[in-house]
């Protein structure tokens, strides 16, 4: 499999911003004992790249490794080369998402409105992140007449609506502080990872119940 299938299987993406400093490698192993294996940095944090490199290092392809918070193409070619194996941004930059097709490296941009939505995934966008999302109803709206474009739902995802996102069509959703923050110890991580894959799978569950009727 790609790094994209595996990213479409992993579902839950947890992103870590902030001061991880001397802690990368427990969090990470907190995340995956707790069944979430894929990570994005956000270079926005300090020592984002030394994270990547030591994660990369450390856990290779036991986890999905990516970078977010990406503005331009020297970040996106820094982090490629420390290790990133996806590129997510808050916004639609064509010279970014050129780069890093250039590298074969999935990229996500952000977008909101349809209009931008469509934009991003033609500039090709794998997959389009969807920010900041306001609720699963608009994620429900825009999968109606965009149901082609795989959709990651980002900002206010949270354990208690993160299957409601599912249910509304996205592929994959992107968690920050409900799921993994400086301030949280790995114990804390673990258990807050194990709740959102429950929540998750209960989700699946009831979708293959329908699907079997």
């Amino acid at each position: 499999m790609d790094v994209f299938e595996r990213l479409l299987q992993a579902k839950i993406i947890a992103i870590l911003r902030g001061n991880y400093d001397g802690r990368w490698q427990d969090v990470a192993d907190a995340l995956v004992s707790g069944g979430i294996y894929a990570l994005e940095i956000t270079l926005n944090s300090p020592d984002a790249l030394a994270g990547l490199n030591l994660l990369k290092a450390s856990l290779g392809n036991r986890i999905i490794l990516g970078a977010g918070t990406v503005l331009n193409v020297e970040q996106a070619l820094s982090a490629i080369n420390a290790g990133a194996e996806f590129i997510v941004a808050p916004d639609t930059d064509e010279k970014v998402i050129a780069a890093c097709l250039e590298r074969n490296v999935p990229v996500f941009p952000g977008a909101y409105t349809p209009t931008e939505i469509k934009r991003a995934y033609q500039l090709g966008a794998k997959m389009v992140k969807v920010f900041p999302v306001p609720d699963p109803a608009y994620i429900k709206a825009i999968c109606g007449p965009l149901d082609y474009i795989p959709l990651m739902a980002t900002g206010g995802v949270a354990v208690d609506n993160v299957a409601d996102y599912f249910k509304a069509g996205v592929s994959a959703v992107g968690v920050g502080g409900s799921l993994a923050k400086p301030g949280l110890s790995p114990v804390e991580i673990e258990i807050r990872a194990r709740a959102f894959v429950t929540a998750m799978r209960g989700n699946e569950a009831v979708t293959n119940a329908h699907a079997n009727h």
